[in-house]
């Protein structure tokens, strides 16, 4: 049995580097914006690619960037954080990136592209054994659990489940 789980862990800890570099990328970008000198030149930007009301944007897209970088690096609603960089990212390609071609050289989408790949993983694959969350559903389905009773998840790790 913990030779089984010890293997599991192994395997599904793959995700954490992808998680990390990821939450690290949103967080930094999402705080950038947050500042005062970066919501100026984020509102300015957006208003230029008629994204109105520039500042009402550029604020929700760094809290968005930040609270997806934050729960990226701590395990947790990984997947509406994921969803959330798709969405920044896809807008980003859109709007700015994609007339300048694939290489990030010339400003193109190459790198959006990487951060969106990233994010789908993270969308179809959870955040892995190594997260807060595996932490939160072990720790309640282990009350839940009784004697003799085949392992199953307790109706709050279900919800949980679904709800991540």
């Amino acid at each position: 049995m913990a030779r089984k789980m010890l293997k599991a862990n192994r395997r599904g800890a793959g995700r954490l580097p992808t998680r990390l570099v990821l939450g690290a990328a949103m967080l930094y970008h999402g705080a950038t914006k947050l500042t005062a000198d970066g919501r100026a030149q984020t509102r300015q930007m957006f208003e230029g690619l008629g994204i109105r009301p520039g500042r009402l944007w550029a604020v929700a897209t760094g809290v968005a960037e930040t609270l997806s970088g934050l729960a990226a690096i701590l395990g947790i609603a990984t997947r509406p954080a994921a969803l959330a960089v798709v969405v920044t990212q896809a807008v980003a390609i859109r709007k700015v990136h994609a007339s300048h071609g694939y290489s990030n050289v010339s400003g193109g989408m190459e790198y959006n592209l990487a951060l969106v790949a990233i994010a789908l993983g993270m969308l179809i694959a959870g955040p892995g054994p190594l997260s807060t969350y595996s932490v939160i559903e072990r720790r309640v389905t282990r009350r839940t659990r009784r004697p003799f009773q085949r392992r199953q998840r307790a109706p709050l790790a279900r919800a949980l489940h679904l709800a991540l």
